[in-house]
């Protein structure tokens, strides 16, 4: 921006320069060529009286006394000879001989041709030549002053243009800065209002966005956190009625699932009051999805279903955090449980390869029909349509997306793309994936 404001300034400037110079400089050159014809016309107007009276001598004395003048000026005299410098009788003096005086155009200068009546023997003639360099003596400095100041008044015009487009591209600047940091999330910046009344106006209404944002994120992490530990209450009246039931097995077990219910319910509780901004997260996807497989399992096993893991021997590590990519796969399999007969047949892949990990879960059932499941709150079920959206923003907030297709038993597969941490800041290639 401060490139384009300063070479809009300059050919402003230059045309304002072209517009003014151009006919200025034609109008010094012309006015130099009517004073020095002007001052030649004079000197042989002068020399007229004398010429009139006809003695040559006299006129041979004044000739000499005007060679100074830098003029050569001649006498024709009506018998054909002449006084002063050499001369040609050519058309313009024949037709001055008429008793008309004139200027004519010659090869290298301007003839001033001033007819004498009333001498001895017809009309003379006096002759004053000047030549183009004397016409336009002094016109070349003039234009050379002329440039040096055109070219003065365009480095002064490009600096003051440089410096206001430095102070405008300064403020806008610290506005882009002011609003990348409220996009990542840092609501505390500010920016110190200045500059002209548009930018200043900008960087106000940007602070009070901030802090507008700030606040209401503020409220709404407070009353999901409030709201969160309101199943607190409930969730210590289910485990007494566990610790009350007679099969000590069956006990345990509902205890079990409490106590998961209890710490994901306090993780959502962290997860609300967790500032905005925070560090990019860094999970070994290949632990947790093989966790969240085994819990699984038991389930899959108590319906008969065949589960198929493919994971890596190594770890996998994903820009998520641990919790949110266990949400993210209980969501997929709570899908697949809830969504398809007993039975049927799963798998869940785990791979890393394009510079990302891919976490692909398959199954037998009746598949998606083409339905737009992507969109929040939309369910083939009575479900409320969240499972799939929170597996998307989650993938997306890592960089990543969420893929919808048809698995190669014919049912549902769920594609999803995770973004791998950057290498000492350098982002991930293609082919590359976490050591």
């Amino acid at each position: 921006m401060r490139r384009h404001i300063t070479l809009l300034v300059a050919s402003t400037v230059v045309l304002v320069l072209v517009a003014f110079l151009v006919p200025l400089s034609l109008l010094v050159r012309d006015v130099a060529r009517t004073r020095t014809l002007a001052a030649a016309n004079v000197r042989a107007q002068a020399l007229a009286p004398v010429v009139a009276a006809g003695d040559r001598a006299t006129v041979e004395v004044a000739l000499q006394q005007t060679a100074s003048s830098g003029y050569p000026m001649t006498v024709l005299w009506p018998d054909g000879r002449f006084s002063g410098a050499p001369a040609e009788r050519d058309a313009g003096v024949r037709l001055a001989e008429r008793g008309r005086s004139l200027t004519v155009d010659t090869p290298g200068g301007r003839e001033i041709l001033v007819a004498v009546l009333g001498g001895r023997g017809g009309t003379a003639v006096i002759r004053a030549f000047v030549t183009d360099r004397q016409m336009f003596a002094g016109v070349g400095r003039a234009w050379a002053i002329l440039a040096g100041l055109a070219a003065g008044l365009l480095a002064v015009s490009v600096l003051v243009a440089d410096r206001l487009a430095r102070s405008l591209v300064r403020r806008i600047t610290k506005l882009a800065a002011l609003a990348k940091g409220i996009s990542t999330g840092d609501l505390d910046a500010r920016v110190e209002p200045g500059g002209p009344p548009e930018i200043r106006d900008v960087t106000v209404g940007l602070n009070e966005l901030a802090g507008q944002i700030g606040a209401l994120l503020s409220r709404e992490r407070e009353q999901a956190a409030d709201l969160s530990h309101r199943l607190r209450t409930p969730l210590t009246v289910l485990r007494l009625e566990a610790e009350t039931l007679r099969d000590p097995a069956e006990a345990g077990r509902i205890g079990e699932q409490v106590d998961v219910l209890e710490r994901t319910v306090t993780e959502l509780i962290n997860t609300t009051r967790r500032p905005v901004r925070a560090e990019a997260p860094c999970t070994d996807a290949t632990a947790v999805v093989a966790e969240r497989v085994r819990f699984w399992s038991v389930l899959a096993d108590e319906q008969d279903r065949r589960m198929d893991l493919r994971i890596p021997s190594g770890p996998l590590l994903v820009r998520v955090r641990a919790e949110d990519l266990s949400a993210c796969l209980d969501a997929l399999l709570g899908n697949v449980f809830a969504h398809t007969p007993e039975g049927g047949a799963m798998g869940v892949a785990l791979e890393a390869r394009s510079g990302a990990v891919y976490l692909t879960v398959d199954d037998a059932g009746p598949g998606f029909g083409g339905r737009h499941l992507l969109r929040r709150g939309v369910s083939t079920a009575s479900s409320t349509g969240l499972g799939l959206d929170i597996v998307r923003r989650t993938a997306e907030a890592s960089h990543g997306s969420l893929q919808l297709g048809e698995s190669p038993a014919g049912g549902a597969r769920v594609m999803v793309r995770f973004g791998i941490p950057p290498r000492d800041g350098v982002p991930p290639r293609d082919g590359d994936h976490a050591p």
